[in-house]
């Protein structure tokens, strides 16, 4: 069974290694990319989750499909239900000048939570989970997220940026 690492392990401090293009629809990506979405499934209260989280220093990381399914706000009279997003060797192209504070917690330092300063807006290109390249632009909450997953993919966990941390 994989299991979330926590605060402590020097894999979430490390800088995430890229992965081969041609890899991508290889076995042990795919196996890593199954792994990610089975312990993010497996969560109640999460919505992203990075490969160092699952001890493998790999530039990846996936959005679960909550977040745009019916739970998290889509109101059409006939929901639509989207997949988990992939994102694969992500790059966050462009921030807004504009920030929010938001309140974040993360699978890794569990208990703990605190307000963070991110870009409204992130324009972002990575591969999915077939190899393909895509951009996107967005903002608010999957801009907050999208900064959150690829800081882990730095070395960087929100406590380093977060101010009036709680632990609950």
């Amino acid at each position: 069974m994989v299991k979330i690492i926590q605060t402590g392990n020097k894999i979430l401090r490390q800088t995430a290694k890229s992965v081969s293009v041609s890899d991508i629809i290889k076995p042990k990506i795919q196996k890593v990319l199954k792994n990610l979405s089975s312990i993010l499934s497996s969560q109640n209260d999460a919505i992203a989750i990075a490969a160092p989280q699952i001890a493998v220093s790999l530039r990846i990381f996936v959005i679960s499909a909550k977040i745009f399914n019916e739970d998290y706000g889509n109101k059409a009279d006939t929901p639509i239900f989207y997949p988990n997003l992939f994102f694969i060797n992500p790059v966050i192209k462009k921030k807004s000048k504009n920030n929010k504070i938001i309140e974040e917690g993360c699978l890794s330092v569990r208990g703990v939570y605190g307000n963070v300063s991110r870009a409204v807006e992130v324009t972002i290109e990575a591969y999915n989970e077939a190899g393909e390249k895509f951009s996107m632009k967005v903002s608010d909450l999957l801009a907050a997220i999208i900064q959150h997953e690829d800081d882990h993919l730095n070395g960087i966990l929100f406590i380093d940026k977060a101010t009036d941390i709680k632990k609950i």
